[in-house]
């Protein structure tokens, strides 16, 4: 033939161009959620290398759980003289912040963050107040900042004071922004700002968790960092440079993005599946045209070219609608995910994002249409004169495709992931998904076969044989909706999981919902008998003993921590740095409690006063990483002096129950007279008793901080939603993908329908009929759907919770019964609103074209 391909392949689509709009909409989608992410990953890098500095606050950072040695101060001293830095002195430390009470109301107290500071801060960035003015009194005294979360709380203003320990300071302003604080961190951990040479000494004493720290800003920070980064290396100090922050910061948004565009991948192979049914309908339509341009002679592999360009046209076409379309949802991400981010992200267009979208989605598109079009070569000319004739056999090259679409698959979960496991769980995952779908749709047409009987109304009876009926589309169908349905509700089960894990339980009179810390063994029986005539009961005194290792089997820290600088990597053969350099908080009892469980050697509770070996259990995942066992010495120096300490039992630890839990817990006897703070618990049972005995204890033991539990939960509650909200704003890329095959399967099947209904309107069945025909099929199918997808998503949402986060499994099945009356509804929805051209079509004129 003289026609050439590309010719020819736009002549013969002229008259399926408008039923294959939906293959471009289902490929848009999947290409707007790639774009969309990867161009947010791209200026979120570039926010966190050009804003490092302010999120991080300084070029260096000198830091220590406690005061600065004399001979480590005045080193800092002559580095801060030497390189002429500029530097910022700051203790931060949990303390209660308590508003007094405003006329004709009470005083309301809320644990906060201090941070108290001497020098200008930041070094980096500028902190947004109001009035814009007070920023320049932070560091500076003349009162205190607030963050606004906190103000908006306590019900106070600008103009009034807030009392830290024993000591009232005017809020001088609000704090509305700090560089590198996202939005969340205010949420949870609300500051307050304080001149440092103004803070009550008394709550910087023993006991107190405040860190101590020293920020430089260098002349020359690429030049001055080194060289005080090593003179700092003899001291028993941590530090950190900008540089270091933002590698940290780039390998945690790195997770963030490559997830998303996972989840937004998911997204594109739906539209593949979309791609794959729309161009298998439009193969079989074909299939007469294909045949007699063979009996013509024109080769199969020609045949082959002409529809292979069609698709390939028509993947570009939504591929450049998706990356247009992706431009417009890059704008919300940084909305959406605003609350986590430490930096501010532009809404730059990124080429490369456009150009990889545009890539991976036309292959996606040519792979997933390849798969049903290659079966145009084996249509013999025979079919032009029959309509039964088929060719026979194993094709080889849907096979090479089959392979070739794997790998693709494969090599962009490892782009995403940077671990071929990670990679290979993902294509493992999500075969194992569209499989178990698969083998569900086809038990489905298989059990409806059989239970379609006719005593059943019917419409019901002919809807539900519409499902197992030639050319129906019940296994693509199925598959689109419940991956939507298993990617949304596997969220949300995963997530009430979790926060049954953290909930106290509100029926045994008997649990803790206040804490009160930092309590002096002086103060013990004084704060006791102020609960006490709140009338509530103290439920639990806890003692608190700080502590660091001195040695392990007889080694001293010093020399483990020269090996450990070698297998810090989780090596075998030695501790891991981390649990010889940190303070312990520990405690000493006479049994474990029931957040513990002892699995190897036995608890020992008690022991002489005199003893010169403590009996200590050891927490199972800190043993392990600190290389011990039972039987196993370690060395501990508690207030200056060494206690030798021998192992006899490791315990797990449920740290998800809110109460004290411990690394080591010692023998009661041997540490009671060791210095030591106290933790106790009472329940309040309500918001205003928990106020008033917060605001009470606060109010005469100014060092003492409380918790209250419930206001934890609903803040760990409101994180999560906010997370749980960002994961299901990607996953309804999928649902949205979902719905377009649902349409375009409803479209590409328009010919068939239109016949059904066509013959069922001949013989007298009304519109009416028929219309409830379509709600029947469709009905069932969102059932299905949901069904199938919710056993997944339980499925799924165990084993994240058995194996991931390591948690009992929890659902709340209300979700499930969502499922099952909204997807439904939009598949019932979705499909009337395709169908209504067969509604519409004259008996008379289908009759004749026939």
């Amino acid at each position: 033939m003289a026609l050439s391909p590309f010719r020819f392949a736009w002549q013969d689509s002229r008259g399926m161009r408008r039923r294959l709009v939906l293959y471009v909409s289902a490929m848009a989608l999947g290409v707007a959620a790639l774009v969309a992410i990867r161009s947010f990953g791209i200026n979120l890098e570039r926010a966190v290398a050009e804003q490092s500095k302010e999120v991080f606050g300084s070029d260096l950072e000198v830091r220590r759980s406690a005061a600065f040695p004399d001979s480590t101060a005045a080193l800092l001293d002559s580095l801060e003289a030497e390189t002429g830095a500029t530097v910022v002195r700051e203790v931060s430390f949990p303390s209660m912040a308590r508003f007094p009470a405003s006329a004709g109301g009470e005083g309301r107290a809320r644990l906060a963050q201090v941070r108290a500071l001497d020098g200008p801060y930041p070094l980096y960035g500028e902190v947004q107040t109001t009035p814009a003015a007070a920023a320049e009194r932070i560091g500076r005294g003349g009162g205190a900042l607030v963050d606004a979360t906190l103000l908006l709380q306590m019900d106070a203003a600008v103009g009034d004071s807030v009392q830290v320990g024993g000591r009232a300071y005017p809020i001088v302003g609000r704090v509305d922004g700090v560089p590198g604080q996202a939005e969340i961190a205010s949420l949870v951990g609300p500051r307050v700002y304080l001149p440092l040479a103004e803070v009550d000494s008394t709550l910087l004493g023993f006991g107190s968790r405040a860190r101590y720290a020293v920020g430089f800003r260098f002349p020359d920070a690429e030049a001055a960092t080194p060289g005080v980064a090593s003179r700092l290396d003899d001291y028993e100090v941590r530090y950190e440079t900008a540089g270091e922050e933002q590698q940290e910061i780039t390998e945690a948004s790195g997770y963030l993005t490559r997830f998303l565009s996972l989840v937004g991948f998911v997204a594109l192979l739906l539209g593949g599946i979309g791609v794959a049914s729309s161009v298998s309908v439009y193969v079989g339509e074909k299939a007469e045209t294909v045949a007699t341009l063979r009996c013509l002679g024109v080769s199969s592999g020609r045949v082959l070219a002409v529809y292979a360009l069609q698709a390939l046209a028509l993947g570009l076409v939504g591929a450049v609608l998706g990356a247009t379309l992706g431009v417009g949802v890059q704008r919300l991400l940084p909305l959406v995910l605003q609350g986590f981010l430490p930096v501010d992200v532009q809404n730059d267009v990124v080429p490369r994002a456009l150009v990889e979208g545009l890539g991976v989605g036309l292959v996606t598109a040519l792979l997933f249409a390849l798969l049903p079009l290659v079966g145009v070569r084996r249509v013999p000319p025979l079919r032009a004169l029959r309509a039964d004739a088929r060719a026979g056999g194993v094709d080889p090259l849907r096979w090479l495709l089959v392979a070739l679409l794997v790998a693709a698959v494969g090599g962009f979960a490892y782009l995403q992931t940077q671990s071929w496991g990670g990679a290979a769980a993902f294509v493992g995952g999500t075969a194992a998904v569209f499989a178990l779908l698969a083998l569900a749709a086809v038990a489905v047409r298989g059990v409806l076969r059989r239970v379609v009987r006719p005593g059943l109304p019917y419409a019901w009876r002919q809807g539900l044989a519409n499902l197992y009926t030639p050319g129906n589309q019940t296994l693509v169908l199925l598959l689109t909706m419940g991956l939507g349905v298993f990617l949304v509700l596997a969220l949300a089960l995963v997530q009430r999981s979790i926060l049954e894990q953290v909930a106290v339980p509100t029926g045994d009179d008997r649990s803790p919902d206040v804490i009160l810390f930092d309590v002096q063994p002086s103060q013990r029986d004084s704060l006791r008998a102020l609960v006490e005539s709140q009338g509530l009961p103290v439920i639990q005194e806890v003692p608190l003993v700080q502590m660091r290792i001195a040695a392990v089997d007889g080694v001293p820290v010093d020399t483990l921590l020269e090996t450990a600088d070698d297998s810090f990597a989780g090596t075998e053969g030695g501790p891991e740095r981390w649990t010889l350099t940190r303070e312990y908080r520990s405690t000493y009892r006479t049994h474990t409690v029931p957040t513990e469980t002892v699995v190897a050697g036995a608890f020992e509770g008690t022991a002489p006063e005199d003893a010169d070996v403590v009996p200590v259990s050891i927490e199972a995942e800190l043993a392990a990483d600190l290389d011990v066992g039972v039987g196993s010495r370690i060395t501990w120096s508690v207030g200056g002096a060494d206690v030798e300490s021998v192992v006899t039992s490791l315990r797990d630890v449920d740290w998800a129950q809110v109460q004290p839990n411990f690394f080591a817990v010692f023998a009661a006897g041997p540490l009671d007279a060791a210095p030591q703070t106290a933790i106790v618990l009472t329940r309040a049972g309500s918001p205003e008793r928990s106020a008033r005995v917060q605001s009470a204890a606060v109010e005469a033991f100014p060092n003492v901080s409380a918790v209250d539990v419930q206001l934890v939960l609903s803040l760990i509650d409101r994180v999560l939603a906010r997370v749980a909200f960002v994961l299901r704003f990607m996953a309804l890329f999928a649902v949205a993908t979902g719905l377009v095959v649902l349409a375009g399967a409803v479209r590409v099947a328009l010919g068939q329908r239109t016949r059904e209904v066509v013959m069922l309107r001949t013989l007298g069945a009304s519109r009416a009929q028929v219309r409830r025909i379509l709600v029947a099929e469709y009905a069932l199918l969102g059932v299905l759907a949901a069904l199938t997808g919710g056993v997944l998503a339980l499925a799924g949402a165990w084993g994240l919770a058995a194996f991931v986060f390591e948690i009992p499994f929890r659902p709340d099945l209300t979700w499930l019964g969502w499922a099952l009356v909204v997807v439904p509804l939009l598949t019932v929805a979705v499909g009337l609103l395709g169908s209504r051209g067969a509604l519409r079509q004259p008996p008379l004129a289908v009759l004749r074209s026939e």
